[in-house]
């Protein structure tokens, strides 16, 4: 299990919040590299169903994921207001589809919530922590999971 305490060191984080499969998730800003407008991707033949394809980024070609359908929420329908975000842990680069950003998120190292033990290690394994915001609550999305591309999520 990844300890949320280990993962984050400061007392103050700033997480960009969106959303995928209709549920809100965040991941913290330092992880993300760009975000773009969602444009064609070239397919690959024999990938999983949560990888689109690939897209060139200024020369380097990096893996899409549909963030939804790889935490087995559905796929996410195609349309102009999808967003392309570009995150990165160590040396690998993806883009993650997602429906929509929505804004940045501080909040205080106390205000995240270990994730419930809800009897799924996968679940435990994607999500560090959530975040109550307002009426809502808010899943840390745990990057490195989501790179781990031999892995069907299901949050």
């Amino acid at each position: 299990m990844l300890d949320t305490a280990e993962q984050i060191s400061d007392s103050q984080f700033e997480f960009i919040t969106f959303s995928a499969g209709g549920q809100n998730f965040c991941l913290e800003i330092t992880q993300i590299r760009e975000i773009r407008r969602w444009t064609t991707v070239t397919a690959l033949p024999h990938t999983p169903p949560d990888v689109l394809g690939v897209m060139n980024l200024r020369g380097a070609v990096i893996p899409i994921f549909d963030l939804s359908a790889r935490f087995g929420l559905g796929k996410t329908t195609e349309n102009e207001r999808n967003v392309v975000i570009v995150a990165a842990s160590g040396d690998t680069t993806i883009g993650l589809l997602v429906e929509s950003v929505s804004e940045i998120l501080s909040v205080d190292k106390d205000a995240i919530q270990e994730t419930p033990d809800i009897k799924s290690d996968m679940t435990k394994l994607s999500i560090l922590g959530v975040i109550s915001v307002e009426d809502t609550m808010v899943r840390v999305v745990n990057l490195e999971t989501v790179l781990a591309t031999d892995l069907q999520l299901a949050v």
